[in-house]
């Protein structure tokens, strides 16, 4: 389970927001059934690319 605002990574692509396996993300909501995330991508502008609904079996955790 990741907590919130837990960075993690994307373990597949998500083509339609342009984002490859690897991105880097933040936890920004977690199911209590600890399935689902809500994850918030950013770019280098701090804009927010996108904020998307994933399993974990979606996501790596980030170390450090």
């Amino acid at each position: 389970m990741y907590p919130e605002l837990s960075r993690v990574a994307l373990t597949r692509p998500v083509p339609a927001y342009g984002l490859p396996a690897g991105t880097v993300g933040a936890v920004v909501g977690a199911y209590s059934d600890g399935v689902g995330y809500e994850v918030e991508f950013v770019a280098a502008d701090g804009r927010t690319i996108a904020v998307l609904t994933l399993t974990a079996d979606d996501l790596a955790a980030v170390p450090g």
